[in-house]
């Protein structure tokens, strides 16, 4: 069982940066893969980012790639995405996720999710 808790949304202007983390409990951290996704109000919650248990490998989403980084501590049990050059299409709730498998993207592929961190960025 793991449990995930994102912290660091907020509103930004855009251009600005945020730097969203999310904390997980559990001392399998380490062997699981990580993701990001995002939902924004009636649209499909989208993938955005995913990492490997071991944090040499990542995949983006296209509309991301470039302006965003996932990034992940195992002795913090923490999986960090810096968010630069946000756009006000950046609006969303974001979500942390694990994957016991291996890196991915598709979402009926995460087994644990956390309950999600409000990324609003204005015009």
């Amino acid at each position: 069982q793991v449990r995930l808790v994102e912290s660091g949304g907020g509103l930004v202007q855009a251009g600005g940066s945020l730097r969203l983390s999310c904390a997980a409990s559990g001392r399998t951290f380490s062997s699981y893969a990580m993701g990001w996704f995002r939902q924004a109000p009636g649209k499909e919650r989208e993938f955005v980012a995913g990492i490997n248990w071991r944090g040499d490998i990542a995949v983006y989403g296209d509309s991301v790639k470039g302006r965003f980084t996932i990034s992940r501590d195992n002795a913090k049990n923490t999986v960090y995405l810096q968010m630069n050059s946000l756009k006000p299409e950046d609006t969303a709730v974001y979500y942390c996720a694990a994957n016991r498998d291996s890196i991915a993207t598709m979402r009926s592929t995460f087994n644990y999710w956390g309950q999600g961190t409000q990324v609003t960025v204005s015009s």
